[in-house]
């Protein structure tokens, strides 16, 4: 099998890898193979690198030029806090969001504080949050525009943000 990965994934993959392999004509089915060689050249206009593995086939279920899904055992599982990309404030001078203070307090009212975070990978409409915030925080997710360090705000849970790890995009 014949598969494309960006090319920033070049430094995690070598050749004797574990790949998973998954056909749609196969619900629930995983093929497991190796990695036997990796094409040395970048494709300059996708940015990709090709690399091949031989997957156990031995029911002769997966035919040449099938649809799969591959993925390579590369790295370790990371656990991350995420937010939707719709909390993030992106700015010349770093990331913001705003964390809610006082959700509950009673008689008092939530207020807006801005918060500095350091952002990891991305994946979907989700983004890693490396510093800066800790899990049970209460985070702004949208009308960050209307508001600034302070402002007393009033939550509206009933429209929640997109917060899709693997979103598909829509057809109109």
């Amino acid at each position: 099998m014949d598969f494309r990965l960006p090319q920033d994934n070049l430094s995690r993959v070598h050749v004797g890898q574990t790949v998973h392999v998954s056909a749609d004509a196969f619900p629930g089915a995983t093929f497991q193979g190796t990695i036997t060689s990796i094409d040395p050249q970048v494709d300059p206009s996708t940015r990709n690198f090709e690399a091949e593995a031989t997957i156990r086939n031995p029911e002769h279920r997966l035919f040449p030029g099938m649809f799969v899904r591959t993925a390579v055992d590369a790295g370790k599982v990371e656990r991350y806090l995420t937010l939707p990309q719709t909390a993030i404030t992106y700015n010349p001078y770093g990331q913001t969001v705003y964390l809610v203070r006082n959700p509950t307090a009673p008689g008092g009212h939530p207020t807006a504080a801005l918060t500095f975070v350091t952002l990891g990978p991305s994946r979907g409409d989700q983004v890693a949050i490396v510093k800066g915030i800790a899990a049970g925080d209460v985070v702004v997710t949208g009308g960050q525009m209307k508001i600034k360090n302070g402002t007393q705000l009033a939550i509206n849970n009933s429209v929640l943000p997109r917060d899709n790890p693997n979103p598909s995009p829509q057809e109109h």
